[in-house]
């Protein structure tokens, strides 16, 4: 059982919702992503997923694109990504810390060797946002040899026998994107979200999470009725972008999560 287990049992028996937000590791700058990463933590985040920054995240919308923009030209890479999360583990052992991105970083570095370095550094899980679950076996063997999940996706357009594959392999956590479009975007249905997430959760033989359109405190706890936890990250992406340096994109990612904490565990 690695972190993300162990984090999902515990919040299952407290009976306690995931609150889990998304950040670009090098946005807003590269010394502000660990301390930004406490920080959530420290206002409620119970898994951190961290974004590794890539030229053409063609899944994103324009908040994600420009922070993953601006995280390159200040040499944002992968390896600055493991050198992050293996510096948030100096002083963080339980966090679970799930990376998000695209295949084509993952590839030049290799499956074996990719898979061995993000364990090294304190990674749990890895989600791909443009590996189709039919063609992730040979992903999933390498992460699973060092304990890594490999986290999937499911969305509304997705048909019921992927749908049945997805809930079968699931790793981690199954991340539900709750409409069909890019990150970021307004057009959250909370009603027909939880429809589709109760038909789902029934299925799945992992925890699932929604992301796509939860923006603040009502969002968050109006998804969070029919998942076992929420993603926030363009909103938050949204907020940091105006920070003025470290401390206060500090004091920014703490006063965004600390009201969605509240929300989730007021039910």
């Amino acid at each position: 059982m690695n972190r993300i287990d162990r984090k999902f049992a515990h919040l299952k028996s407290a009976g306690r919702k995931a609150l889990v937000p998304f950040i670009t590791a090098g946005d807003p700058s590269k010394e502000a992503t660990v301390p930004v990463m406490h920080a959530l933590v420290a206002a409620g985040a119970d898994v951190i997923e961290l974004g590794v920054p890539f030229s053409d995240p063609m899944a994103d919308g324009p908040t994600i694109q420009r922070s993953s923009e601006r995280a390159l030209a200040r040499g944002a890479g992968l390896s600055f990504v493991l050198d992050a999360v293996r510096e948030f583990r100096g002083t963080d052992a339980d966090t679970p810390v799930v990376l998000m991105g695209y295949l084509n970083p993952v590839e030049i570095r290799g499956y074996a060797r990719f898979a061995a370095d993000a364990a090294a550094a304190g990674v749990d899980g890895l989600l791909v946002v443009d590996l189709p679950p039919e063609e992730a076996g040979d992903l999933r063997d390498a992460l699973g040899q060092h304990g890594l999940a490999l986290i999937l996706l499911a969305s509304p357009t997705t048909p019921d026998a992927r749908i049945d594959l997805l809930c079968r392999d699931a790793q981690g956590y199954l991340y539900y994107v709750s409409y069909a479009g890019v990150t970021g975007a307004d057009r959250l249905d909370t009603g027909e979200a939880g429809d589709r997430l109760d038909l789902i959760r029934a299925r799945a033989g992992a925890p699932v999470v929604a992301g796509f359109g939860i923006k603040d405190a009502a969002s968050a706890a109006a998804m969070a009725r029919s998942a076992e936890g929420v993603v926030v990250g363009s909103a938050l992406v949204s907020a940091l972008a105006e920070s003025t340096g470290t401390d206060d994109a500090v004091a920014r990612a703490t006063a965004f999560l600390a009201p969605l904490r509240a929300a989730l565990d007021a039910g």
